[in-house]
């Protein structure tokens, strides 16, 4: 039986399909190693419709009790919500408003409402510093027109325009 020789070009078309299934290898077994990743605690953003509608009529002991049906502890949004609830309400709780300020921003640095209000939280307080601050980084995320941007713009300058500093 004569002997059978191979050289590399009987190989030729099989490299080229081999390259492109090594290139896809790597894809294949990350998607299929890699676990879906968990779904954010988050709450449905219609979980939050309630307590925003409470909110937009002024209502904030209600906006306080629909967010507290919520589990939205993990939440930026949530969080965001609670503060402004409890800073608008009479009397304002504004420790209590600061803490779920400060979460909103430990869990979402970049979370434009809890920038703006926790800003408008330091007026209140008298500490213009630190809402000269949060307008500072609010500039870095966004340019007017930004709702967030220019409202907190619109309470330094009426702070300022009160003789405050």
């Amino acid at each position: 039986m004569p002997e059978t020789r191979l050289s590399l070009r009987h190989f030729a078309p099989l490299a080229g399909l081999a390259w492109l299934l090594a290139a896809q290898l790597p894809a294949a077994v990350h998607a299929a190693d890699t676990p879906e990743p968990a779904p954010a605690a988050r709450p449905a953003a219609d979980a939050l419709a309630p307590a925003r509608a409470q909110l937009a009529q002024q209502r904030y002991a209600a906006a306080v009790a629909e967010l507290k049906k919520v589990e939205g502890t993990n939440n930026a949004d949530w969080h965001n919500l609670m503060g402004y609830a409890l800073r608008k309400s009479t009397p304002p709780d504004l420790e209590g408003a600061q803490r779920h300020y400060d979460t909103a921003l430990r869990l979402n640095p970049a979370h434009k409402g809890a920038l703006e209000y926790s800003g408008e939280l330091a007026l209140m307080k008298g500490d213009l510093a630190t809402a000269e601050a949060r307008l500072a980084t609010l500039s870095r995320l966004c340019s007017s027109p930004c709702e967030a941007l220019d409202d907190l713009k619109h309470a330094i300058a009426k702070y300022r325009a009160a003789g405050k500093r």
